[in-house]
């Protein structure tokens, strides 16, 4: 069974009767299929290739039914702010965030100080250099970071780079431990013996309950 193409599949969808008068259609189909053989476009495209920008073709004919469909005043066209505000949203949330390290005990009551002054969480990852675990849960956890980014800020502490009293103080005695610290006490931990997509879940338990 062939597949529809790009006019038949988009176009009525896009032209219910309840909000597109039956005049505007045959001059929106009409103008689409002849800028698409202008396009030189002679392969199918799906409804979804052609919303999600899949084929450089596909885009291009949607946004030119999207154009059209504005300019007939079917649907109102997203301002200029609105469709800077939504870009600006998607290029300011990172992919990412590199972990903090935490290098002494000073430090470490400096970082609890200021999450208390701002009334926010943070979260510690308690590892060492030698502790291949740690090494690759640690890029995973800078991934989490980012989904509560810049919300709650995510820390590390080298076990072997610290004065031991501070690993004592955080009752840290395996690694990784992944702390969460709230007011200036530690409010959960998740040792991560197990496999990163396990602990990972674990840590976004403990910061939902939190």
């Amino acid at each position: 069974m062939a597949r529809p193409n790009c006019c038949s599949s988009l176009v009525p969808s896009l032209h219910p009767a309840a909000i597109s008068p039956t005049r505007h259609k045959p001059t929106i189909i009409a103008s689409a299929s002849r800028r698409r053989r202008q396009l030189g476009s002679t392969r199918f495209c799906s409804s979804a290739s052609l919303i999600n920008g899949v084929d450089d073709r596909c885009w291009a004919f949607g946004r030119l039914i999207l154009r059209i469909v504005a300019q007939k005043g079917i649907v109102r066209k997203p301002s200029t702010a609105t469709m800077v505000h939504a870009l600006w949203h998607r290029v300011e949330k990172p992919d990412a965030v590199s972990l903090e390290a935490i290098t002494s005990e000073a430090q470490f009551d400096q970082v609890l100080a200021e999450a208390r002054q701002a009334n926010t969480s943070i979260v510690i990852d308690w590892m060492a250099a030698w502790c291949r675990k740690c090494i690759y849960l640690k890029p995973k956890l800078e991934k989490l970071a980012a989904d509560y980014h810049p919300d709650i800020k995510f820390y590390y502490v080298d076990v072997n780079a610290v004065p031991r009293t501070l690993v004592n103080r955080a009752e840290v005695t395996k690694m990784p431990t992944i702390q969460l610290w709230k007011d200036g006490q530690k409010k959960g931990e998740v040792i991560g013996g197990h496999k990163a997509w396990l602990v990972l879940d674990e840590v976004r338990e403990m910061l939902q309950a939190a």
